[in-house]
């Protein structure tokens, strides 16, 4: 699949229709997902794809065009709201039949853009959040979404379909969504960019939620630069999400910096190595890639380290289950007239009344902690949330870009795929995604290489809305490394 600039360019000159495109993306579906042997990335698509594809051609030889992705494909994670008649589900068969009544905001943009949105990606059911041994990437919906690289592996998650789609040439952008990991961890381990905004950047209105402190919607793409473009489509105020009212009048027109100098003297990056020592053979790869930020002109400050690395862990998870069960039960409560559920006590108990298709590889024992907890003015609660915040932010990230005069905090992301196994769960050593998750801080990776044909990320972290600073970075580097890691990327060509 091209990039969003050359896809815009084709479409332009009319070499390309948005009708066309859409086909060929939708070939590549049907003869890469299905089956026994497929990806399982998409959990539905959209039958009415084709007709918002003529629609938006009729519109281009009438000379409107919205904006650059303006006849573009692209599928959303399967936990965003659709007022078409697509199902919004998490992936849980308790949501199957769930029509939204209205668009989540982030859809509202992408169709206000001129996107089609021609499906919904599998993720790992509820995000990831419903057992103690997930395996991630299966829904009891979409089944067992798998590595394009590697089959038998990961594709880690909870936005595994959204990263798998973008890697594999699905369609050039996608959206995902982030707790803890969720956009990073799958864009790393599939070979894709994925930026995990400032919570509050991008409106969750419309989004099922695990926790409103650190939720957030975000792009995986095939480049930093076309994630910059979706985010900066994005990201705006919404009256429906207070998270999003303090977002800087500068914002998003900042994203769109002028990507063609991948100069970055004057730069300080710090190198995180609290985020190393996972497996040796990333550490030296990423090390390598180390030496290539320097000669971009970049100042490297190595060691740095995060004082209260790890201290917020027990915290967050508090955090976490109280939220969770506030947050999906305000959501839930408009959903029980079509499906039956109406708080997350529901779900728990269509859970064990369908657990043979449900609970067949693990349990949802986050759940049923979660139900156990009180109210959001339970001290538990407040005295978490204030933890975790002072911690990860005013004690951690912060705290270290300041005493340094740090520009930014870069890492591993992540370790490559491991095996899928039903039995055990998820085998993570480990990544990077912690702390800005937990401070509502934005988080891009990038692809850094190959550890026996399984992708690696470089993460670039920074303190809130510093996202243009990232993006930078992260093209800089992009740039630097492009010519060595295309021929073993896995894109399609359209």
């Amino acid at each position: 699949m091209e990039t969003l600039r050359n896809l815009s360019h084709r479409l332009k000159t009319g070499e390309l229709t948005a009708v066309q495109l859409l086909r060929q993306c939708l070939d590549l579906v049907d003869r890469r997902d299905p089956g026994a042997d497929g990806l399982h990335a998409v959990l539905e698509l959209n039958l009415d794809a084709e007709v918002t594809a003529v629609h938006l051609d009729e519109e281009r030889a009438r000379g409107r065009v919205r904006s650059p992705l303006h006849g573009i494909p692209i599928l959303i994670k399967g936990n965003i709201d659709t007022a078409d008649r697509m199902e919004t589900t998490a992936g849980s068969l308790a949501l199957k039949g769930h029509i939204a009544h209205q668009d989540a905001t982030v859809v509202a943009k992408l169709r206000a853009a001129g996107a089609v949105v021609f499906g919904k990606a599998n993720l790992s059911e509820w995000a990831n959040f419903r057992g103690a041994r997930s395996v991630s990437g299966w829904s009891s919906l979409g089944g067992q979404t798998r590595n394009p690289y590697d089959p038998r592996r990961s594709p880690c998650g909870s936005s595994s379909g959204s990263a798998v789609a973008v890697a594999v040439g699905y369609c050039p952008v996608s959206i995902g969504t982030e707790t803890d990991g969720s956009i990073v961890c799958p864009a790393q381990t599939c070979g894709v960019v994925g930026i995990k905004p400032t919570v509050g950047s991008v409106s969750r209105a419309g989004i099922i939620p695990i926790a409103h402190s650190q939720d957030t919607a975000g792009p995986i793409a095939q480049s930093v630069e076309d994630a910059a473009v979706l985010l900066s489509i994005l990201a705006g105020p919404d009256v429906s999400d207070p998270a999003t009212h303090d977002i800087p009048s500068e914002y998003p027109a900042g994203l769109i910096a002028s990507f063609e100098s991948t100069d970055l003297r004057g730069v300080r990056l710090g190198v995180a190595r609290d985020w190393f020592g996972r497996h040796p053979r990333v550490d030296a790869l990423i090390e390598d890639r180390l030496r290539i930020l320097q000669d971009l002109g970049a100042q490297l400050i190595d060691p740095v380290r995060l004082a209260t690395a790890g201290e917020w862990n027990d915290a967050e998870m508090n955090v976490l289950l109280h939220e969770f069960k506030h947050d999906l039960n305000a959501y839930l409560a408009g959903v029980a007239p079509h499906v039956g559920v109406a708080s997350l006590r529901d779900v728990i108990r269509f859970n064990r009344e369908h657990a043979n298709a449900v609970l067949p590889y693990f349990g949802q024992e986050l759940m049923e902690q979660a139900e156990a907890k009180g109210g959001l003015d339970e001290a538990a609660y407040v005295d978490a949330l204030e933890a975790c915040r002072r911690l990860t932010r005013a004690e951690g990230i912060d705290a270290v870009l300041q005493h340094h005069r740090l520009d930014a905090l870069i890492a591993p992301t992540g370790t490559p795929a491991w095996l899928i196994d039903h039995v055990l769960g998820d085998f993570v050593l480990g990544g990077c995604s912690s702390a800005a998750a937990v401070a509502g801080y934005p988080h891009v990776t990038v692809p850094a290489g190959f550890l026996s044909g399984l992708p690696v990320g470089l993460s670039f972290i920074g303190s809130a809305w510093r996202e243009a600073t990232l993006l930078r970075c992260a093209h800089a580097f992009e740039r630097a490394v492009k010519d060595e890691l295309a021929p073993h990327l896995l894109r399609a060509e359209i």
